[in-house]
């Protein structure tokens, strides 16, 4: 059963437009960083291939808009000529009429064409966007986004792409026009009365005074400020969303609530401050640009012309129709400067994600022989002045089993994490069949190793989809045993289309079951190597036993490690290692571990207390997962 190719079919194109770049995304270099990305040349490039759209779209907007002027000065002309002395000159009042209405005609059909190309261009590039950001998405270490709220890359891939439209659709056809219908309606004015231009220009060098105003350090960082809270505002929406059944069940929804809260509240304060700076400025500016104060500025020099007898009361007309548009540039200025620069920091922010070094591929990968892991003196620390992992020697046979112990915060999930390389050491090798994982392409890679992790991710799609994610053409017998073997293959034959249920949809399902699922989905991969962590963190116990009959049952095929709490799963282990501070203080058999009487035999009895403990709190059933 295929699995839905709609995503992958965008990441390979975008991935196809990155590469055509011309810039190689490897590098030999095992222990340094990943070659400098070259997102910030390919985001100027994304708009090179567009240029000639660009073009006509201003060029089309320009003819449409200075036609526009026709109907203006037909009037104009009309109201000159039925007022000059004398007899009227029919012929050349009905050219002036069809000359206006001709030039009207012309505006409409060129601003269409105008804007339906730009919206075509619009969408254009905001698919070039979204295919740069799911080809790069594709390509980061998979521990980037552990480091990244779900909100705000959302609000990058959605709200932020979206936010280019005005710049792409309206901006650059709307500026072109708004100050190409002024000039040409200066040099025409200019012709008429150079004095009244001049005093007609007042209003539009008020404007101009104003704008420095709208744009000092000041009002900027409030604008960012106003960003990074709506930013807040879209992640905590998403983590209560995300864990709304959680909070429901465990009473925690007031904490909840307060986080939320607390957000928005965060943002109407800064909300407030950014209006309350840049109120009176937009005020100001509104009131000089708006009709009546430009018709009195022009109404009052008029009139002292006219009173003077400087200028004939005729061409006083060409001012009050045109000089309203003399104002449009510092106009369009002011009612699109917030959206240019809303589009401004968006594309900022789409170019750190595009900046975002991807996962570093070797330039002649190697294929490893064999799937015997060992970890060489490894270091790693997300901080450069803070190590998680420390000198990390480990090895890992074929057919054995592996389990993590530690306290929290010991470096647990970090070092499985280096298996299947959501993070590359700092110091050391991670080796995989003699071969140290950098050395190793990425899709060779993940045919060796699959993982299941706490923080269980399905997609919308079937069940049978979810299972045979990385076996696409998997046959459905495959899919249905690898569900049996993950216990969860009864479960699914309960939903109302079995296998073909969609999760979301019609398929809702336990923390314990995603589990199950998950777990399905990498002994589907059948891997000689199996990362666990913490796979039975859900209260669940079908899912400790699926996961156990899965270790005992893959114990002699595959190189296994995981992340172990249970003392079932640490008894059935070949190995244990005990982490502490990121040190290995420990390693062994579990009966030579406890004979030591050390670290994991402390271990040992402290589950063994909670477990005693429970068993007498609740009448002799030991509750979750211990519960048998």
């Amino acid at each position: 059963m295929p699995w839905p190719n709609e995503a992958n079919e965008a990441i390979e194109a975008g991935r196809d437009e990155i590469d055509d770049d011309g810039k190689a995304m490897t590098t030999t270099d095992l222990r340094g960083p990943s070659t400098p990305s070259t997102a910030g040349q390919s985001m100027a490039g994304l708009l090179r291939p567009h240029l000639g759209s660009f073009a006509a779209v201003m060029i089309l907007q320009v003819i449409g808009a200075v036609a526009g002027l026709a109907p203006l000065l037909a009037v104009v002309e009309l109201g000159r000529a039925l007022l000059s002395p004398g007899p009227i000159d029919q012929d050349h009042v009905w050219f002036v009429v069809i000359a206006g209405a001709a030039g009207l005609f012309v505006r409409l059909l060129f601003t269409a064409a105008s804007s339906g190309i730009g919206h075509l261009l619009d969408g254009q590039v905001q698919l070039s966007f979204r295919r740069r950001l799911a080809a790069r998405l594709g390509r980061v270490p998979i521990g980037w986004f552990s480091l990244r709220r779900t909100g705000e890359l959302a609000k990058v891939v959605g709200e932020d792409v979206s936010a280019v439209h005005p710049f792409i659709a309206h901006t650059p056809g709307d500026l072109a026009a708004a100050f190409v219908v002024p000039l040409v309606s200066l040099v025409y004015l200019f012709t008429v009365d150079w004095r009244l231009t001049l005093i007609t220009l007042i209003p539009v060098a008020l404007a101009v005074g104003l704008v420095p105003l709208m744009m000092t350090p000041a009002r900027l960082r409030e604008q960012e400020e106003f960003d990074a809270a709506m930013g807040r505002i879209s992640s905590s929406v998403v983590e209560f969303v995300q864990g709304i059944s959680v909070v429901k069940a465990f009473g925690g929804s007031g904490r909840a609530h307060r986080k939320f809260r607390t957000a928005a509240d965060d943002f109407v304060g800064i909300f407030y401050r950014w209006v309350r700076g840049i109120s009176g400025i937009a005020a100001g500016m509104q009131l000089v640009l708006s009709p009546p104060f430009v018709l009195l500025v022009v109404l009052i020099g008029g009139a002292a012309l006219i009173t003077a007898g400087a200028m004939a009361p005729a061409d006083l007309l060409p001012f009050l129709l045109l000089g309203l548009g003399l104002t449009a540039p510092v106009a369009a200025l002011g009612h699109g400067f917030d959206d240019m620069q809303a589009a401004g920091r968006a594309v900022g922010r789409i170019r750190d994600v595009l900046d975002v070094p991807p996962l570093p591929e070797p330039a002649h990968p190697v294929a490893p022989n064999g799937h015997r892991v060992e970890l060489r003196d490894v270091r790693f620390g997300y901080e450069g002045d803070h190590e998680v992992l420390r000198g990390i020697d480990l090895v890992l046979e074929p057919g054995t089993v592996t389990a993590i112990v530690g306290p929290s915060g010991s470096g647990k999930s970090t070092l499985v994490q280096l298996l299947p390389r959501f993070f590359d050491p700092t110091h050391g090798s991670v080796v995989l069949g003699g071969v140290d994982l950098r050395q190793i392409g990425s899709r060779e890679l993940y045919r060796n190793v699959s993982f299941m992790l706490q923080d269980v991710r399905l997609l919308r799609a079937s069940v049978a989809d979810n299972i045979a994610l990385a076996v696409p053409k998997a046959d459905f017998d495959d899919v249905v045993r690898a569900a049996r073997l993950a216990n969860i293959h009864d479960r699914i034959l309960e939903l109302p289309r079995g296998y073909d249920s969609v999760i979301g949809e019609d398929a809702g399902l336990s923390g314990g079951e995603a589990q199950r699922i998950s777990l399905a989905r990498a002994l589907l991969a059948a891997t000689p190597v199996l990362v666990l962590d913490e796979a039975t963190s859900f209260a669940d116990p079908q899912t400790e036993q699926a996961v156990r009959r899965a270790l005992a049952t893959l114990g002699s095929e595959r190189t296994i490690l995981v992340i172990a709490h249970r003392l079932e799963t640490v008894a059935d282990a070949d190995t244990v290692v005990v982490l502490e501070n990121g040190s290995i203080v420990e390693r062994g058999r579990p009966a030579e571990l406890l004979a030591r009487d050390g670290r994991f035999a402390a271990f040992w009895r402290s589950h063994r207390s909670a477990i005693a403990d429970e068993i007498d709190t609740h009448g002799g059933v030991p509750q979750g997962d211990e519960a048998r």
